[in-house]
């Protein structure tokens, strides 16, 4: 009896599987977004991978919320285990969100700190799954974990400098363009900016999160 009971239960290890695959949901994910930032006719399909992306984020989320009830033993405290996926989860969302206002406008060109923050999102999302794969050991790994949240925090940084230049030549722009100018474009342009800058708002709350459990655990 006590071997099945044992066998119905979630092992430990199962929930760094599912935290890597929820990572690797973010990477191809980030991907698609930049892929889509290319503009022209790559946009419609690369919103579509982001869709689909965030929608296996999602299933992944509901096993770990299952897993987590049905658990006795955690690999560390359950509300540390929900905040993380949750952070996980929350990143991939504002990326489907910037997909949305992309697909509703019918937007085909993007400027290019666009483009540099969907580059610097790919890289924040490889590093946020570098940084999962070494939670299993991670009093091994403590310092090698603090690199990489300082690295996030860092790049975020980078992120926010292109987020307000992209800003202000938009405006520049559409003040240079003079009445007969577009307003809207320069409405969706600031969107879409915003959107970005919290996707990358959300990475640094997952590199947090690790930062956060990492100094409980070791």
């Amino acid at each position: 009896m006590l071997g099945l009971f044992k066998a119905v239960m979630p092992k430990e290890d199962a929930f760094f599987d599912l935290f890597s695959a929820h990572a690797r949901t973010l990477i191809d994910g980030a991907e698609a977004l930049r892929d889509m930032t290319e503009g022209g006719d790559a946009v419609e399909e690369a919103s579509a991978r982001v869709y689909r992306h965030e929608e296996e984020a999602d299933d992944i989320t509901r096993q770990v919320m299952l897993a987590v009830r049905r658990s006795f033993i955690t690999p560390f405290d359950r509300s540390d285990i929900q905040d993380l996926t949750t952070s996980l989860d929350d990143a991939i969302d504002q990326m489907r969100k910037t997909a949305k206002v992309v697909s509703l406008f019918e937007v085909k060109s993007f400027e290019p700190q666009m483009k540099q923050m969907a580059g610097v999102i790919v890289e924040a999302a490889k590093l946020t799954a570098e940084a999962v794969a070494l939670l299993p050991k991670m009093r091994h790994n403590a310092q090698k974990l603090g690199e990489i949240s300082v690295r996030i925090r860092e790049i975020e940084e980078q992120s926010d400098h292109m987020y307000d230049q992209g800003r202000k030549d938009l405006f520049l722009a559409s003040r240079e363009s003079g009445p007969g100018g577009d307003p809207m474009a320069f409405i969706v342009g600031i969107d879409i900016y915003s959107h970005l800058e919290k996707v990358m708002d959300r990475f640094e709350d997952v590199a947090n999160r690790i930062s956060g459990i990492v100094i409980e655990q070791v």
